[in-house]
């Protein structure tokens, strides 16, 4: 038996977007959906009650983070993921591909998911140059060496290690270990890292497998497996991007993910030419990705799950989303605002509470402004996209998205 099932609903005409199911052994997503990240098994500031309250599905957790602390063995002492954080829905858990390129290439640049490829600044014109923040992790053929940001500790993490790591966390879904680069690369490395993320994914995949056997299960308390998602890299090139997703297609995951660091302006060819050649009949995740926008270009592109930070980071920091736009709630203007964040919004945030209260919080430095800020901000994104499902099946995807755009744009 699969370990999860993924039934396509309804498409949208002349577009590759569409809405579907995923069952898993721990519940159904309903997709398109935005992924809650958790990512030490804990959504920021937020209880895991609250998290269902914003109409969240599915919880993604983060593989290199809980390997350091408190350790995956130790999750698995304490019964998965789900248990361990009280959390009964499905779950996700990356490979950690992501940190090889924040604490790698990445790291003291202040690049990001996504990148502006024409900032001068950002371009990495030699990936080891004299005087750069020394790197806590360097790729290798077989794997990723690093030191832990914690203790400065040295680990090796390979493929299969990344597999066991997340055997042992118990997510429903789970990643092959990949090299996530950044869009500023030239051509020779990110074909490099293309090939290598290529290895990786033979050997994550068989890896898998072998731990899958019925009888494995059956010793470590498993009542069904895991599903393997494999991770389509590629930059901002059109020939590597479409050659991974051609690699990857053929290889027996359970889905795809969709991975890299992108320049805006590249992030919709990437993902038309991704999804253009993967199986139709497996779902998609594009990884890191959570802006209004970019949702709406995934959706109608074929992407069928999304995961990003963005909501719950902004709602600490005090920016909201509304209906029309982003707003620094910390703003004086807001001071005797007695509406709620967003006249649209059904959160309960909203329902309760008032602008001006909440820019209180922020200026206060209150805890409580970051999690009624993040509350809000998970329910925005994560009922746009089911708003983005619902215009889906009633045949008026393209309708809705004008209208909210052109409002949200304003």
């Amino acid at each position: 038996m699969a370990p999860i099932t993924f039934e396509i609903e309804k498409e949208i005409p002349g577009m590759m977007g569409r809405a579907g199911k995923i069952t898993t052994p721990h519940g159904v997503v309903e997709t398109p959906a935005f992924v809650a990240v958790g990512t030490k098994a804990s959504v920021k500031a937020l209880t895991p009650e609250q998290i269902l309250e914003t109409g969240a599905e599915v919880v993604l957790a983060n593989t290199y983070h809980l390997y350091l602390e408190p350790g995956d063995e130790r999750v698995k002492k304490f019964g998965g993921l789900q248990k361990f954080m009280n959390w009964h829905g499905p779950t996700m858990t990356d490979s950690g591909g992501f940190q090889v390129f924040s604490l790698g290439a990445a790291y003291g640049k202040e690049l990001s998911k996504i990148t502006k490829i024409t900032d001068p600044s950002q371009v990495l014109t030699e990936r080891s140059a004299d005087g750069e923040t020394p790197r806590l992790a360097q790729v290798g053929q077989d794997g990723v060496s690093f030191r832990s940001h914690h203790d400065g500790s040295l680990h090796y993490i390979t493929p299969e290690k990344s597999i066991d790591i997340q055997h042992n966390l118990g997510a429903d879904i789970i990643f092959a270990f990949d090299e996530c680069t950044s869009p500023t690369e030239d051509y020779r490395y990110q074909e490099e890292a293309l090939e290598r993320t290529h290895r990786w994914a033979e050997r994550s995949l068989a890896h898998h497998q072998k731990l899958q056997h019925p009888h494995i299960l059956e010793n470590v308390g498993m009542l069904s497996g895991q599903a393997l998602f494999g991770i389509v890299q590629g930059g901002r090139e059109e020939s590597l991007r479409k050659r991974s997703a051609e690699f990857i297609g053929t290889l027996d995951f359970d889905g795809f993910g969709i991975g890299g660091s992108f320049a805006k302006e590249d992030m919709e060819t990437a993902v038309k030419w991704v999804n253009g050649i993967l199986p139709k009949e497996k779902p998609r995740h594009l990884l890191g990705i959570g802006e209004p926008e970019d949702l709406f270009m995934g959706v109608e592109n074929g992407v069928d799950l999304f995961d990003c930070v963005a909501p719950t980071r902004n709602g600490r920091g005090g920016t909201l989303y509304t209906s029309r736009g982003k707003i620094n709630i910390k703003n004086g203007e807001f001071r005797e605002d007695t509406g709620p964040v967003d006249l649209e919004c059904g959160c309960s945030v909203c329902r309760n509470y008032t602008r001006a209260y909440l820019c209180h919080l922020y200026r206060a430095h209150e805890m409580l402004g970051g999690t009624l800020g993040s509350i809000h901000n998970l329910y925005f994104i994560i009922n746009l996209v089911k708003r983005m499902r619902a215009a889906i099946l009633g045949g008026t995807f393209s309708e809705f998205k004008k209208a909210f755009l052109a409002k949200y744009r304003a």
